[in-house]
């Protein structure tokens, strides 16, 4: 999904607006691609009682090739070649829907200021001049773990880009999922980040993450270059929850998914959300990245717009730099609400909305020009070391503020709370600032949604 939009920077007592043009989400090019990937697949739904081999044959019998079979939620990922091959399964009395298989993106913000690459580098070393082990500012502002407080034997699930599982810095369990057939090995970046985020380990080197004490799982449901489909979050979900039965050790608690795209007709009963009603049942909670798109709201994304998903937005970790444009004094605080978060305050009817904020930024600054730069989250780096950039981009987004509330949900697994609504409320209950963070964004882009949630925070 590519989103480009323009921002006007807003100041106090003042008409004047200098324009901002920013791209956010992932790039055009990266969107055709995906969508060319994925043009011919389609998640196909069975009347119940439908068995697996009755569903292979279908597809089978249909001329469509098989990509995935669901038993968790009835269904199968299918692709297909033809007219004619989805005719032949629309005419199956054993078929309930065909929905497309959706392109995914990860939710990485594509412009602003780097802040520098950190400790990127050799593996295992600290380089760059920086202390041997660092823990980076969004890390402080949810709650620096400490002993007893590590989220020692739960399992963080990071559906995304892959893990680097070589990397020193990160506790990679040896059961893995790749969509793709691989490894699970990372050649983006962006998982690999997300990971370090939610559980980097106390080890001396490197940086510190929010569950050091956590055992990371690698699910790799985005491609290198950062798009997946919706039947990978499917397998994905299905693994988790058949791998818990199984006896896993440590179960695994929590699915990150730093990801998304905008809702589509039929997805509130389609098969994405069938499979994480079926995981939140089995006891995962499913932790999403809200978006990057202020212009939308949460309810509008998914899987963040689904009641069982706890939706993160993102918010400045740290105040920023005094500002260098004329037309706005000051700094940009912490706790405002970043430039690009999708917001939306959480409905107590249907259950929607964001759960709480996070750091997706460790600050942001004013420069001459007017604009804001947003300088990226310290985290791991593929190939070893740390780094607060992915490829050219800053590590800036609402997928660098969900990796920080999953972290958080494991620790509050460890220390004994169970149940993914209890999770969220324990969330909401402890977040700082309730009724006065985040604040108001100084973007035109951003409107405020009703609801101050506060930023997550640990609390004993």
């Amino acid at each position: 999904m590519s989103n480009t939009g323009a921002f006007l920077f807003r100041s106090a007592g003042l008409s004047a607006a200098v324009a901002i043009l920013a791209t956010i989400l992932f790039p055009p090019a990266a969107v055709a691609q995906a969508q060319s990937a994925v043009g011919d697949g389609y998640v196909v739904t069975f009347r119940s009682g439908t068995t697996s081999a009755d569903r292979a044959a279908a597809t089978r019998g249909a001329g469509a090739a098989l990509r995935f079979n669901f038993d968790l939620i009835n269904a199968a990922a299918v692709r297909v070649p033809n007219v004619n091959a989805l005719a032949a399964l629309q005419r199956n009395l054993a078929v309930v829907s065909i929905v497309p298989d959706h392109p995914v993106f990860a939710y990485q913000n594509t412009l602003g200021k780097g802040g520098g690459s950190g400790n990127k580098g050799g593996k295992g070393g600290s380089g760059g001049g920086e202390p041997a082990e660092v823990v980076p500012e969004g890390v402080q502002r949810v709650g620096e773990p400490t002993t007893g407080t590590e989220g020692a034997g739960v399992g963080i699930m990071i559906g995304d880009t892959g893990i680097d599982w070589t990397h020193p810095d990160l506790n990679v369990a040896p059961e893995k999922f790749d969509a793709f057939g691989g490894d699970c090995m990372d050649g983006n970046g962006h998982g690999t980040h997300v990971a370090g985020t939610a559980a980097a380990r106390k080890n001396g080197s490197g940086v510190v993450g929010v569950a050091p004490g956590a055992t990371l799982y690698c699910g790799k449901v985005l491609a290198d270059n950062g798009s997946g489909s919706d039947s990978n979050l499917i397998a994905l979900l299905q693994w988790v929850v058949n791998q818990n039965a199984a006896g896993i050790s440590p179960a695994i608690g929590i699915v990150n998914f730093s990801l998304g795209r905008p809702k589509a007709d039929g997805d509130m009963n389609g098969p994405v959300h069938n499979a994480i009603k079926a995981a939140h049942s089995a006891g995962v909670t499913v932790v999403t990245s809200a978006g990057n798109d202020p212009f939308s709201e949460v309810n509008d994304q998914m899987p963040a717009g689904l009641a069982e998903s706890v939706a993160v937005a993102s918010t400045t970790a740290q105040d920023g730099d005094p500002s260098k444009c004329v037309f706005f004094a000051g700094s940009i605080p912490a706790n405002t609400a970043s430039y690009f978060t999708t917001d939306g305050a959480l409905d107590p009817v249907n259950g929607i909305g964001v759960t709480v904020s996070a750091p997706g930024g460790t600050r942001e600054n004013v420069g001459r020009s007017c604009r804001i730069s947003c300088e990226g989250i310290l985290s791991t780096a593929i190939g070893g070391g740390t780094t607060k950039t992915i490829g050219s981009s800053p590590a800036c987004g609402t997928s660098m503020a969900a990796p920080h509330v999953s972290g958080l949900a494991a620790r509050r697994i460890a220390a004994g709370l169970s149940g993914p609504e209890n999770i969220r409320n324990r969330l909401r209950l402890d977040a700082e600032g309730k009724g006065t963070a985040p604040l108001d964004s100084p973007g035109s882009a951003y409107t405020f949604d009703d609801e101050r949630e506060g930023v997550a925070v640990w609390k004993p």
